[in-house]
């Protein structure tokens, strides 16, 4: 099913020139790219992408617990207290510092770009994706140094997820109708 999906390259994967490697990435598997633009995010447009709320705080919270005793270590914050420091981590990390979004379309966008990506700390990720190949942080590091795991890009979770982000960061008008040259072999 073709479909589209977000994709953030995050400011550590533009101070690091990943943007090519990045976007060859997704276009070498079928993605296409519809939307894209260099943006510097203020905070409304962060609190926007990433909102919080009570299920999202509880979600941040039980990965870090997991994280976090996975390494032996006590994990003694609520869902709230972890919520609004990650939180604050995120709008530091975008706020401000240049990104790219792009707009991604193609079989499949959100599952593919997703396993694109890997896992979202990349030392779990697959070497072969992205932040297995681009990014070496853990949540670890990330904690004690007071912000949010260098990963490289964002990409969306889900369909819905993804059409709500798609609407966040472009116009309907900023996003075209094409045809990839290769399309006529990729899908028929």
């Amino acid at each position: 099913m073709i479909e589209r999906t977000l994709v953030l390259i995050k400011p550590e994967g533009m101070a690091r020139a990943l943007t090519g490697k990045v976007l060859s990435t997704f276009e070498d598997a079928g993605l296409k790219i519809v939307a894209i633009k260099t943006v510097r995010p203020d905070r409304k447009l962060a609190e926007r992408h990433y909102p919080y709320t009570k299920e999202w705080a509880e979600n941040v919270w039980s990965n870090t617990k997991k994280a976090s005793e996975e390494h032996g270590n006590r994990f003694d914050e609520t869902a709230e207290q972890t919520g609004r420091r990650v939180q604050g981590y995120l709008m530091n990390a975008i706020t401000g510092k240049p990104i790219i979004a792009i707009v991604l379309e193609g079989n499949e966008a959100v599952f593919v770009a997703r396993k694109l990506l890997g896992a979202t700390e990349p030392r779990k990720a697959d070497p072969s994706s992205i932040r297995g190949r681009y990014s070496f942080d853990s949540y670890d590091m990330a904690d004690s140094a007071k912000r949010i795991i260098n990963n490289v890009a964002h990409a969306s979770g889900d369909k819905d997820t993804a059409a709500k982000e798609i609407a966040i960061w472009f116009r309907k008008d900023e996003i075209l109708e094409y045809e990839r040259c290769d399309e006529h072999v990729m899908f028929s």
